[in-house]
C-alpha cells in the first residue's frame, strides 16, 4: 500500500483474515514464470502463496500492516509444518476442536515477534485463524444477524446448491430477489455501515456514488451467472466456512507445489513505494496489487504507477481490482503502460469474489 492511506487509518490489527480477491483470476492474468520475480500485497497471504505455487524466482510480500504479515507468516509455517487437512482446520476451513494444538506445531517455524503476536490471541486461533479479521466480522454479523431476518436456512441452502443456469436465474428472481432483500442489502452494504464496521471511514475517501446499489448489481451476477456451489467466497460469507469449493491456495493438488518452493518468499513490513525505491531491488516482472489504489488519489496513484513502470522489466504485468472508486493506467502514461482489456474482462465476467467492480491488467511497455 502506499503511504497516503497509512496516513489516515490505523493498521494495528488484523482488518482481513483472508485474501478476498480470486487468486484464478490472478494466476491467469499475470502467468508467473520460473525466472520472474514477483511483488505481491500481502493481505492475509492467500494469494502471495498462490503465486508460490507457480514456482517464481522470488516473490516479495509487502504490507504495512504487522498484523497482516503475521497472517501470511502464520500461513506459511503451516505450511511447513501441518498436513493440507490440518492447514484447513487452523484457517477454519474444516471443524476442529484443537487448533491450539495445531497452531503450537507451527510456533517453531515462526519468527519471536510473530510468535508473540499470536500467542496473544488465543481465542482468535481457536475460532479459526480465518474469522480473524475485521471484515470477516462484519461477514459474521451479517450471516448471524441480519441474513436470518430475510432468508431461512433452506433458501439459503437453495442458493448455495447452484444448480443449472437456468434454474439459478429463476430462483434468484422469484425467491431470493425481494423487496426486504434489496432493502436489508442496501442499509448494510452502504458506505456508512460497511466503512464502520467493515472496512474503515478512510478507504471510501475517493469512492463516489452508491456503495451498496452496485455491490447489489454484482451480487445477482455471481448468485445467476456464476455458480454458488464452486464459489468458496460465498460460501464462506453465508457459511462461516469452505464447504464445496476452496480458494486456490488452500486446494489439496495445489498444496505440495506450496510447500515445496516456500523459500522463494519473504515479507517486508513497507510500502509498495518504498520497496520499489529500494536500492538493488528489481527489476519485477509481475504485480499482485490487490485494491491498493483505491485508498489513494488519482495524482498519487499515476506517481506510484510511474514508479511501477521504471523498476519493471518490459512486458511486466500489473493486476489490481477496483472496488468503489475507478482507477486505470491514465492517458499520459500510454507510453509506459498498456492495458490489456479483454483479457482483463474475459477474466473478470469469471471472477468469484464478486463485489469488486472492475479488474484491471495492464502491461508495461
Amino acid at each position: 500500500m502506499a503511504t497516503e492511506i497509512a496516513e489516515r487509518a490505523d493498521f494495528s490489527s488484523i482488518r482481513y483474515a483472508q485474501c478476498w480477491e480470486d487468486a484464478d483470476v490472478l494466476l491467469e492474468a499475470l502467468e508467473p514464470k520460473p525466472d520472474h520475480v514477483c511483488v505481491s500485497i500481502a493481505s492475509a497471504g492467500d494469494n502471495t502463496l498462490a503465486l508460490v505455487a507457480r514456482r517464481p524466482r522470488k516473490v516479495i510480500a509487502v504490507d504495512l500492516s504487522a498484523a497482516q504479515l503475521a497472517c501470511l507468516a502464520l500461513r506459511v509455517a503451516a505450511f511447513r509444518a501441518l498436513s493440507h487437512g490440518e492447514i484447513l482446520q487452523l484457517l477454519g476451513s474444516a471443524a476442529s476442536s484443537d487448533r491450539w494444538r495445531l497452531y503450537l506445531e507451527c510456533r517453531p517455524h515462526l519468527s519471536p515477534a510473530e510468535r508473540e503476536f499470536w500467542d496473544s490471541r488465543k481465542i482468535l486461533v481457536d475460532q479459526g485463524i480465518g474469522s480473524a479479521g475485521k471484515f470477516e466480522r462484519y461477514f459474521e454479523l451479517f450471516r448471524r444477524r441480519v441474513l436470518p431476518l430475510v432468508h431461512n436456512q433452506a433458501r439459503m441452502e437453495r442458493l448455495l446448491a447452484g444448480g443449472t443456469d437456468r434454474e439459478r436465474q429463476a430462483f434468484y428472481e422469484q425467491e431470493w430477489n425481494t423487496l426486504r432483500w434489496r432493502w436489508m442489502f442496501r442499509i448494510f452494504f452502504s458506505r456508512f455501515f460497511m466503512g464502520r464496521l467493515g472496512r474503515d471511514p478512510e478507504f471510501f475517501r475517493y469512492v463516489k456514488g452508491s456503495v451498496a446499489d452496485r455491490i447489489l448489481a454484482r451480487t445477482h451476477h455471481a448468485a445467476v451467472e456464476l455458480n454458488p456451489a464452486e464459489n468458496p467466497y460465498m460460501q464462506w460469507i453465508l457459511c462461516g466456512y469452505h464447504r464445496s469449493a476452496l480458494p486456490f491456495a488452500l486446494r489439496a493438488e495445489n498444496f505440495e507445489a506450496i510447500r515445496a518452493h516456500l523459500d522463494c518468499l519473504e515479507w517486508r513490513q513497507q510500502s509498495l513505494d518504498d520497496l520499489l525505491a529500494t536500492p538493488g531491488e528489481g527489476p519485477f516482472d509481475r504485480f499482485n496489487l490487490s485494491d491498493i489504489f483505491e485508498y489513494m488519489s488519482p495524482e498519487k496513484f499515476a506517481a506510484l504507477l510511474e514508479q511501477i513502470a521504471a523498476a519493471s522489466k518490459p512486458g511486466a504485468r500489473l493486476a489490481y481490482w477496483n472496488l468503489l472508486a475507478p482507477r486505470s493506467r491514465p492517458d499520459s502514461m500510454a507510453h509506459r503502460i498498456a492495458p490489456l482489456k479483454d483479457r482483463a474482462a474475459e477474466l473478470f465476467a469469471n471472477d468469484k469474489a464478486w463485489f469488486y467492480s472492475a479488474f484491471v491488467l495492464e502491461e508495461v511497455v
